[in-house]
């Protein structure tokens, strides 16, 4: 999310291009996804060659960013924290509980942004889990690190798993998740503005944090949140040679560990496997690729950042990771009146190919919206808002 006004520690461009890039492939994906609102044209009264470009189109935006783009955005809200925490603790004071505060209202900005995207969103997660951070600020590194490996490790889904092994008529307990998402898709169609609205903020939201739990969310969540903290412990994204070697390292191990992940994922979620294994094991391994795939996308900016030339090519990208918030909820909003019956309705008539184009054009707006707000503004308007909330004078906070 956006950093508060930084006095101690000042900005770091690399982080604010990075999550100006996590949310920019947020949009594509989601816009690809038509928010998830799943109606597209009828694949017969599309030309051939449009069918194999949607194809290749869904197939390369989703590879690069579905589940990545996210966990970017997770790891960043964790250093985020750092630099608030750190910078209160240099004045004597703990953000603790203003963090906790801080949370209750990004409840708020979740509720908004659910209203317009039905069933996905992220910021109740990051609200929810974001109290791990509370937990662990005066932990060591070590502690700390450990905590993060056992949560990537998705321990759930490995006692179910295990369990599965042990008891054979274990199985994993019914989220009801389908049918939530069913009802949310029907009275999307609907086109009323009221059911709409309510059932997106309620029905829809726990439908989002149900899947969350079912495809490993929950713990791969706390566990960026938390390698986030150590980043920013460690400075990593401060430019040093030191630092780059940490990347050139990551970079690899990433790389080489991606493959075989990646391999074995596919085999284990494939038709005909057992869904205890789908639903336990793929899990892991579908959470552990898109893992090493992110820690690829990270190391693989913040070297390239390093380059002038690459800084000038995602200067943009600065802005729009300023604003992080307040891009990120107008995407719902635009998605919404683009896409849905109570809006334009235009899903039925976008193929992938055409979604990507309306994302880019989503994109390019609101960084020109971000480039003239910035120029008479510090903050972006949701950043400004949750900032003097989160530092509203209340006793003992």
């Amino acid at each position: 999310m956006q950093q508060d006004q930084i006095s101690k520690i000042s900005r770091i461009e690399v982080v604010d291009a990075l999550r100006g890039f996590a949310v920019m492939a947020i949009l594509l994906v989601h816009s690809l996804e038509h928010f998830i609102f799943p109606v597209y044209p009828d694949a017969s009264s599309v030309p051939a060659w449009l069918n194999t470009l949607d194809a290749g189109v869904m197939s390369v935006i989703f590879s690069l960013f579905a589940g990545k783009a996210y966990a970017i955005f997770a790891l960043l809200f964790g250093f985020t924290f750092y630099i608030q925490y750190t910078n209160q603790q240099n004045k004597g004071k703990d953000f603790g509980y203003r963090f906790l505060w801080r949370l209750i209202l990004l409840v708020g900005f979740a509720t908004i942004n659910a209203a317009f995207f039905p069933a996905g969103d992220v910021l109740l997660l990051f609200a929810i889990m974001g109290v791990v951070l509370f937990i662990v600020r005066k932990w060591s590194n070590k502690t700390i690190l450990i905590l993060a490996i056992i949560f990537l490790l998705q321990p759930v889904e490995w006692y179910h798993y295990i369990m599965s092994l042990t008891v054979s008529d274990h199985a994993m307990p019914d989220l009801g998740v389908g049918a939530m998402y069913e009802e949310v898709a029907e009275y999307t169609k609907e086109g009323n503005w009221g059911k709409f609205l309510l059932g997106n903020i309620t029905l829809g939201q726990k439908a989002s944090l149900f899947w969350a739990i079912g495809a490993g969310r929950i713990f791969q969540t706390a566990g960026l949140f938390l390698l986030g903290l150590l980043i920013g412990r460690k400075q990593f994204f401060i430019a040093s040679e030191q630092n780059i070697r940490f990347w050139i390292r990551a970079l690899i191990i990433a790389a080489i560990l991606f493959a075989p992940l990646y391999q074995l994922k596919m085999e284990l979620t494939a038709n005909g496997q057992q869904p205890i294994i789908q639903n336990t094991v793929g899990v892991i391994l579908d959470m552990w690729q898109k893992l090493a795939f992110t820690i690829v996308l990270i190391s693989s900016f913040v070297l390239l950042y390093q380059k002038q030339s690459f800084q000038a090519l995602t200067s943009k990208l600065r802005y729009y990771g300023k604003m992080s918030l307040t891009n990120y909820i107008t995407q719902s909003i635009l998605g919404a009146f683009i896409y849905f019956p109570i809006g334009l309705y235009l899903a039925p008539y976008c193929g992938y190919t055409i979604s990507l184009l309306i994302g880019i054009l989503i994109f390019l707006m609101q960084v020109s919206f971000c480039k003239w707000w910035l120029q008479k503004h510090r903050q972006g308007p949701l950043e400004y808002i949750w900032h003097k909330l989160t530092w509203i004078k209340v006793n003992k906070i």
